[in-house]
């Protein structure tokens, strides 16, 4: 029996003021932050706040994501060594994408390309 990583059963709520002190820190913002995760989800703002509030585990929150980004797939590079188009676990390359578009975001590149537009 294999078991699950630890990063599916952790909150969401737990992770995201992660990823907002993060962007702060270099000058972006709460609001960057929440586009980002809007954009690769397909939450509105009214359920990504639902799913907050429930504190969702990562794997709930991908799992109830209404539209998964299709571009998405564009979203190439490292993140902690690994390379996120590689990532064979669907569940896990979703988690990267969002680290790597937090990443893109807190080394200041403009939100248009983040959103691969």
């Amino acid at each position: 029996m294999t078991t699950k990583h630890r990063i599916y059963t952790t909150s969401f709520a737990s992770v995201y003021p992660l990823y907002v002190a993060k962007a702060e820190r270099k000058g972006r913002t709460k609001a960057e932050v929440d586009q980002i995760i809007l954009w690769l989800t397909g939450f509105s703002p009214e359920a990504f706040a639902a799913q907050l509030a429930a504190k969702s585990d990562f794997e709930t929150f991908f799992a109830q994501a209404p539209k998964l980004n299709p571009a998405r797939a564009e979203i190439k590079g490292l993140v902690c060594g690994v390379r996120v188009e590689e990532v064979a676990e669907p569940l896990m390359r979703e988690i990267r994408y969002l680290d790597k578009l937090v990443d893109e975001l807190a080394k200041g590149k403009a939100m248009a390309k983040i959103l691969r537009a």
